[in-house]
């Protein structure tokens, strides 16, 4: 392989680069990357030093994002509550909430903001030229010419407020929404782990503290001290512009240096990280954790953590990249491996793998579900590992496999959570943010081929183990230890603390606290003039989806669909059956079946030589279950199971061999395996519970309401089904075990015996190899239909589901109507309308939790009113209620209307990317969404009138259809009990 990227000559290029340049930015260098199919273009302000990092492409979603090095000194969390205040009105848009204004008054495909852990970045995309300047005018005047008013600051950060507002004989109580997100956020084992092990593991510098903010220290921030972080910090001379697509950079530098950059002058201020102070020895630290389980017995977490080498050093960066993957990629390579089987633990750790996110890489390990004494020995289980790969070596398979990953995700083009430019640009912006090269990691194919020839040294991986982790003295060892008492103590701590402060308060003090409380609710209530934010309007709205359409034909009858589109040398093939009827007892283990039947050996071969099989040929290979409703009857549903894997175009053959082989002589005899797999899902299900609570509760509460909603609650993580107590008993017994594979072969019999069809992705000259490929592996084998057939069910749902969460997830919901019924249309906006409305206003700025909303699902045929991480229960659910009300007896204008129609055409245009728009197009033809009933569906939302509205919420949101579900914390039982909610633990 030779270096697909090519970097000019400055001085040979100077007179046609100053062309693409603004005369006030100074061309610095180009590259092109081939692989990439981009250019990338470095600039920086002449007059303050503002770097900007252009990647032309063809792709018409331009993304822009600007970054600002941000370096806290503590754990007030300045940087993430100053990123919502920033968000909160400007000079030019002095309005309370431009930046949710702005969602509904553009057709972007993404608007967001992020934290990390030492820059802050403000990033969007849009298809729309004019949307595009629109978001770009208000973000530049956000970042740079905020108004940092003070109420924003105890909205968005912490305040103090009396329960009742206007009574100060009422106890005190913190609030804002940062404050109540990091509750919800440090909920989170995976958030503890990683917050104790940067306290350690960086004890000198930025990353020691929490960046997002500790709840018990948010509200030791003052405003003072966040406008003075803002001066610091978000200047010119501290920025990274980053854009993406086909607007060019000197199109983007005059908006920069019209609407922000020429009102400033360069800063001497240096915002940096410094290098990490290393250690001369290891260390061994214990913390606990809020644990509220009734059983602590094996529920210690032990992690242990490397501080490697510098992030912004593609070779260090590369070959700690490639050590990893040889260690813990997958359950064949040695760590893994070892994590996994061991008795020590239930599972591996959330935390396995090499974070290249800070300035310096870490690299980490260790084991979740262990004893509290268990801490000497899985050490000693990761060195005894890590020697004897030292001493043996990798074999040089694995380690192409690992290298074969590497180019995989290099050539991908991705676009379906985040924008492919979105992606790219996050992956330079770590590099610049510490001054290194931002293009570097945009191209790493000259990397990779010295990589491919440095591994063929025998001693190269052992060297690796050796320099990096054996003799690498700056090592910590985390021990987190539950405490069944920790949060009690934690919330009286708060009390006292409130109490304290309420007790050394006069009465001006206590006057001042109501008077900012009603000043913000007056805030709040107000109207703002939002004309002088840009918008669009429904002229500009595309007149159709961007679709695309498969060729049919059939190899050996065998129905394939191939789909001609730029994948950049990947190819995408999933193998599609009919879901057949199954027992009660197997749709049950349905979910764990899916997770297992990839994972497990096949043929004459075990599940580690399968493991490693799958690295070298596929970039992923799994299965899943797809359940909807039809297109005009929510209870009946359309079916399918679904094996779905990805290569580069070179490995198609081997894939397609891959997946059938999997599908004809797949085995469940490893029973040990299947032990080991379903514990990791519990773990992972149980450690991922307080980042999807809301998901959680808006499916519960829809579980009664038709036979696919109730199977997608059982099917759908974080609940781990089967029920805990049958499920530890199969595991535990060894006979139950036996059954339990029996169950998984039974279904796999039942599957691969029906109907079947394949789908196939590739660029368009691949496409006549496809069917070649394909022919060997894949024989119209007798096959049997007997289609799943759902119960048909209606049922009131009042649920709570117990958890361990300092914040609450709750939701409400009622039955509706499928896609293809005349108002799924208006159920649609009727969401967006009562969310943009009203229900941001009472639940997140009011409420202070960190979001809430309505939405219409037709795919289940429920609409759903939810809220994430919120400190409120029984308020959440009376503002749902309140809503509809508000709908239904207030006039409204229609640009209210217009604004909800706009933003359910931006999520229905959101960004794909090629091999995912296909994937899509073709599923909604499989599920009975014809190109004829989306254009239909799409012509309704741009239709819908205000009446349509009321009609919707009067005719469906009624409360006796109503069902509820709630998620909290188990010290919240008594609470959930009196507002009439079955108790489900977690």
């Amino acid at each position: 392989m030779t270096s697909s990227a090519v970097l000019k000559n400055t001085n040979e290029n100077v007179k046609s680069t100053d062309k693409k340049a603004h005369s006030a930015f100074e061309y610095i260098r180009e590259r092109t990357i081939d692989s990439l199919n981009v250019t990338v273009q470095e600039y920086r302000h002449k007059n303050t030093g503002a770097q900007h990092i252009h990647i032309a492409s063809d792709n018409e979603e331009n993304v822009f994002l600007v970054a600002l090095r941000t370096v806290p000194e503590d754990s007030t969390g300045v940087a993430h509550i100053l990123e919502h205040t920033a968000l909160c009105g400007s000079k030019k848009y002095p309005v309370r909430d431009p930046f949710f204004m702005m969602t509904r008054r553009s057709l972007n495909t993404f608007m967001n903001a992020f934290t990390s852990s030492d820059w802050t970045a403000y990033p969007f995309a849009s298809l729309n030229k004019k949307d595009f300047n629109n978001l770009l005018d208000v973000y530049l005047d956000a970042v740079f010419f905020s108004r940092l008013d003070p109420l924003d600051f105890a909205q968005e950060g912490h305040r103090l407020e009396f329960e009742k507002m206007n009574d100060s004989s009422t106890p005190l109580e913190f609030k804002g929404v940062v404050f109540n997100e990091m509750k919800g956020a440090m909920s989170s084992i995976a958030s503890q782990l990683w917050d104790a092990m940067n306290k350690y593991l960086f004890p000198n510098n930025t990353y020691h503290f929490n960046s997002g903010g500790d709840p018990e220290h948010i509200p030791d921030l003052t405003y003072e001290q966040l406008v003075t972080f803002y001066k610091t910090h978000y200047h010119p001379s501290n920025a990274i512009f980053m854009t993406y697509g086909d607007i060019s950079a000197r199109e983007h530098q005059e908006k920069f240096e019209n609407q922000a950059l020429q009102h400033f002058e360069r800063s001497d201020h240096r915002v940096e990280v410094e290098d990490e102070k290393r250690y001369h020895s290891p260390i061994r630290v214990e913390e606990s954790y809020p644990c509220n389980e009734d059983n602590l017995e094996n529920q210690t977490h032990v992690v242990m953590s490397w501080l490697l080498g510098k992030s912004t050093d593609l070779e260090q960066s590369l070959r700690a990249q490639l050590l990893s993957s040889v260690l813990l990629d997958n359950s064949a390579t040695p760590l893994m491996h070892a994590l996994e089987s061991t008795e020590l633990g239930s599972a591996p750790s959330p935390l396995c793998g090499l974070d290249d996110s800070q300035k310096e890489l870490t690299f980490l390990c260790g084991l979740s579900g262990c004893t509290t004494d268990s801490s000497n020995n899985v050490e000693e289980l990761v060195f005894s590992t890590l020697k004897k790969v030292a001493e043996t070596g990798i074999p040089q398979d694995d380690i192409e496999a690992a290298l074969h990953q590497l180019e995989l995700h290099q050539r991908e083009v991705g676009g379906d959570s985040y924008p492919y430019g979105l992606q790219l640009i996050l992956t330079g912006l770590n590099n610049a943010t510490h001054r290194g090269d931002p293009v570097q990691l945009l191209n790493i194919d000259s990397a990779l081929e010295q990589l491919r020839k440095d591994i063929k040294s025998p001693d190269f991986i052992k060297n690796l183990i050796t320099d990096l982790l054996l003799n690498n003295q700056h090592r910590v060892r985390l021990t987190m230890i539950p405490d069944s008492e920790l949060s009690a103590r934690r919330e009286n701590a708060e009390k006292e603390r409130l109490k304290a402060i309420k007790n050394q308060l006069n009465d001006e003090e206590k006057k001042n606290i109501i008077d900012l409380s009603l000043a913000l609710k007056e805030r709040q209530d107000q109207i703002d003039d939002e004309s002088i934010l840009p918008k669009v309007g429904l002229a500009d709205v595309p007149e159709n989806e961007a679709a695309v359409s498969g060729i049919e034909n059939a190899v050996k009858n065998i129905k394939v669909t191939r789909y001609p589109t730029g994948t950049n040398g990947l190819v995408y093939q999933q193998v599609i059956y009919d879901l057949p009827h199954l027992s009660p007892q197997h749709l049950e283990s349905l979910p764990l079946y899916s997770s297992c039947v990839t994972e497990l050996g096949m043929g004459n071969s075990s599940y580690l030589d399968v493991q490693k099989r799958q690295a070298s040929v596929s970039g992923s290979f799994s299965a899943y279950t797809s359940l909807r409703a039809t297109i005009d009857n929510a209870q009946d549903t359309n079916n399918f199971f679904v094996f779905s894997g990805k290569a580069l175009n070179r490995n198609h053959n081997e894939l397609s061999k891959l997946m059938a082989d999997t599908i004809h002589t797949a085995r469940f005899d490893e029973h040990t395996r299947i032990k080991e797999i379903i514990s990791q899902m519990r773990v992972q299900r149980e450690q991922r519970i307080t980042g999807n609570g809301h998901s959680l509760a808006m499916t519960a509460a829809c579980a009664g309401m038709n036979g696919v909603s109730k199977i997608t609650h059982e099917l759908t993580p974080p609940p781990p089904p089967p029920p805990p107590p049958l499920l530890d008993e199969r595991l535990e017994s060894s006979s139950e075990l036996e059954s339990f594979a029996s169950e998984f072969q039974m279904i796999h019999d039942s599957i691969v015996t029906q109907p079947r069809q394949i789908l196939c992705i590739a660029e368009e000259q691949l496409l006549n190899q496809l069917d070649a490929n394909i022919e060997p592996f894949f024989t119209d084998s007798h096959s049997t239909s007997t289609t799943l057939q759902l119960e048909h069910i209606s049922k009131k749902i009042n649920e709570a589901w117990l958890t361990n969460s300092a914040v609450n997830f709750c939701a409400k919901a009622y039955p509706s109507v499928s896609m293809a019924h005349e108002d799924a249309a208006a159920l649609v906006i009727l969401g967006a309308f009562l969310r943009n409305g009203i229900l941001h206003k009472s639940i997140r700025e009011q409420g202070g939790a960190y979001g809430g909303g309505a939405s219409q699902d037709s795919n289940n045929a429920c609409f759903r009113f939810y809220s994430y991480r919120d400190p409120r229960m029984s308020e959440t659910l009376d503002d749902f209620d309140a809503s509809v009300a508000w709908l239904l007896e207030n006039k409204h204008t229609t640009q209210k209307l217009e604004e909800a129609i706009l933003g359910t055409v931006s999520s229905l245009d959101r960004s794909e990317s090629p091999a995912g728009r296909a994937k899509r197009c073709f599923h909604a033809e499989l599920n009975g969404r014809k190109l004829e009933s989306r254009k239909l569906f799409r012509e309704r939302v741009l239709a819908t009138t205000m009446s349509d509205l009321k009609r919707v919420a009067e005719k469906y949101l009624r409360e006796e259809n109503a069902s509820v579900a709630i998620v909290t914390d188990k010290s919240n039982k008594a609470q959930v009990q009196k507002l009439g909610l079955t108790i489900q633990e977690l």
